[in-house]
Parts: structure tokens; C-alpha cells; sequence
């Protein structure tokens, strides 16, 4: 069984930071494309980030140069850190994976399109 569990969410102030971990269970993720969206409600899922199989990282335009996505093998666990945090930033925020590894810019376009993901922790920028 796959789980997905995130932690680390919480409220900040705008410019502060944040790091979400995502623990993974029941997949070889090291094989899998690793990814983190969020979400507002009554708005569509936004990609964020996704590291994939080889360690190659992409980042939406909204994020990039302040959120940077990282995973640690041993421990089977995927981090977001997340810099410079503006009140849009506020969102929960999704872990989620895929094995379908060459789809990396597909699937940061289309997060709902990930096979699995977690149950989310939400980040409020103020």
C-alpha cells in the first residue's frame, strides 16, 4: 500500500520559510517521478516542483529561485523548502508521485494527474 504523509506545514510570516517533508512508503520512490502541488479551494491544483528518477528538479515559474525540492533515499523522504514565502504561497500542499518517469512536464502541468499523493499540510502566508 502506498502512503504519502506530509508534515512541516504551518503559518508564516511573508518573507519567512518553510520546509515540508514528505514520507513515502510502499514504492521504490527513488524510481518514481517525486512531485509537491498545491491548492486552493475552489481553484485548480498547481504544480510546484517535481524531482524525478535521475535527481533532475523543475519548478513552476511562480516558484523558482525560492522553493527547492530535494529527496533523501535512505530515508524515503521528499522535502519542499520553501523561501521568500508570499501570501500567495497560502495553499495546502500535496506530496505526490508517479512512475511515469518521462512525464515530469507533463505532470507539473497537470498535477491531478499524479497516481498517488498524501492527504496534504497547509502553509499560510500572512
Amino acid at each position: 500500500q502506498v502512503q504519502l504523509v506530509e508534515s512541516g506545514g504551518g503559518s508564516v510570516q511573508a518573507g519567512g520559510s518553510l520546509r515540508l517533508s514528505c514520507a513515502v512508503s510502499g514504492l521504490t520512490y527513488s524510481s518514481y517521478c517525486m512531485g509537491w502541488f498545491r491548492q486552493v479551494p475552489g481553484k485548480e491544483r498547481e504544480g510546484a516542483a517535481i524531482v524525478d528518477s535521475d535527481g533532475r528538479t523543475i519548478y513552476t515559474e511562480s516558484v523558482k529561485g525560492r522553493f527547492t525540492i530535494s529527496k533523501d533515499n535512505a530515508k524515503n523522504t521528499v522535502y519542499l523548502e520553501m523561501n521568500s514565502l508570499k501570501p500567495e504561497d497560502t495553499a495546502m500542499y500535496y506530496c505526490a508521485a508517479d512512475s511515469r518517469r518521462a512525464m515530469a512536464w507533463w505532470l507539473l502541468r497537470n498535477p491531478i494527474q499524479f497516481t498517488w499523493r498524501g492527504q496534504g499540510t497547509q502553509v499560510t502566508v500572512s
